[in-house]
Order: C-alpha cells, then structure tokens, then sequence
C-alpha cells in the first residue's frame, strides 16, 4: 500500500509546472471549509469573469484555451496553474494576490463552475 501511495504521489507531482524543482505553493493549504466559501467561490468568479473568459470562455469552454476539467484536477494543481501559468497561459503572481488566486481555484473547484 505505501509503494502504491508513494508512486500516486510522484505522479501527482510531475503534473505539476515546475521551475526546476520549485512550484508555487499557497500561503496555507486548501481545506475543504476554504474551497466551500460561498464568499470565496463568488469573488473567484468575479475574477474568473473579469480575467480568464478572455481565453477559458464563460465556462472554460468554447475559449482559445484548451476546455478545463476541474473534476479531475486537485486545487494545487490548479493553483500553481493560475500562479505560475502554463505552455502559453500566463502566470498570474504578479497581477493578483495568493488570496485571489486560491479564490479563483475555489471557484473553478466548486460545483458553481463545473463545465
């Protein structure tokens, strides 16, 4: 059980961009009280609107950006994501705090979002 616990963790890892070996992490780690906030949810959403359709579309799909799946994603996942950016999207770091990006993962991650 450990070897197969062990290996689903190195795998969850590769998945992730990576700057050599360093990601970015949040400030504190996701729980499942923070993910469903519902003040959290909406002011991802709001950012979501105001930033990502411009690429994801309304939903994550029809957009320039490949269609999202969240529900087989892990919100570290799709915060470092959002934070460090990936292939042709663009980190966002520097553009919004830790706090509103892990809000747009919760929003992405909620059932609110749900492409």
């Amino acid at each position: 059980m450990r070897l197969v616990l062990s290996a689903l963790a190195l795998a969850c890892l590769a998945v992730l961009p990576a700057k050599g070996n360093e990601y970015s992490k949040p400030p504190e780690p996701f729980t499942d009280a923070f993910l469903s906030d519902a003040g959290h949810i909406e002011a991802g959403e709001e950012i979501w609107r105001g930033q990502c359709t411009h690429c994801h579309g309304a939903k994550a799909y029809p957009g320039k950006a490949p269609k999202l799946k969240p529900r087989k994603y892990k919100p570290l996942f799709v915060y470092v994501r959002v934070t460090d950016g990936f292939r042709k999207m663009p980190g966002w770091k520097e553009v919004f705090t830790d706090l509103e990006r892990m809000q747009v993962t919760a929003y992405i991650m909620s059932d609110e979002f749900a492409p």
